[in-house]
């Protein structure tokens, strides 16, 4: 099985002091491995001033529920913003951080990873 991946551009909101260029799109990279974990995303956040690149493991189908209706699971919670954007955030030691991203953005992805493993996506 292949892997997916995608660059993605979303806004990053955390609980540190923010500077204005966090406030601004940046780039982030969504990832799938099946062979690695066939449940499981990777959201690849850039490094900001206080911390290095991060990267989240999120179960695949808590994504997809997360974009019709809130949905969470221990440090990651997802859910709709409005009819075009989706939230995902990430609870840490170091803080929260919250990423906004496009849902159509989240969906491509989504469906990316079940074209690579043979499985329907339920939209």
């Amino acid at each position: 099985m292949s892997v997916v991946e995608q660059y993605a551009r979303a806004h990053i909101v955390t609980d540190a002091d923010l500077v204005e260029e966090e406030q601004s799109a940046v780039p982030v990279v969504l990832r799938y491995d099946p062979d690695d974990d066939p449940r499981a995303v990777r959201v690849g956040l850039p490094a900001t001033h206080e911390t290095g690149t991060h990267e989240w493991t999120i179960a695949r189908a808590l994504l997809e529920q997360g974009l019709r209706a809130p949905a969470g699971s221990g440090e990651v919670r997802v859910w709709p913003c409005g009819r075009v954007q989706a939230i995902v955030e990430f609870h840490s030691a170091q803080g929260v951080s919250v990423v906004q991203f496009e849902s159509k953005t989240l969906l491509r992805f989504l469906r990316r990873t079940y074209t690579a493993t043979a499985q329907p996506v339920s939209h």
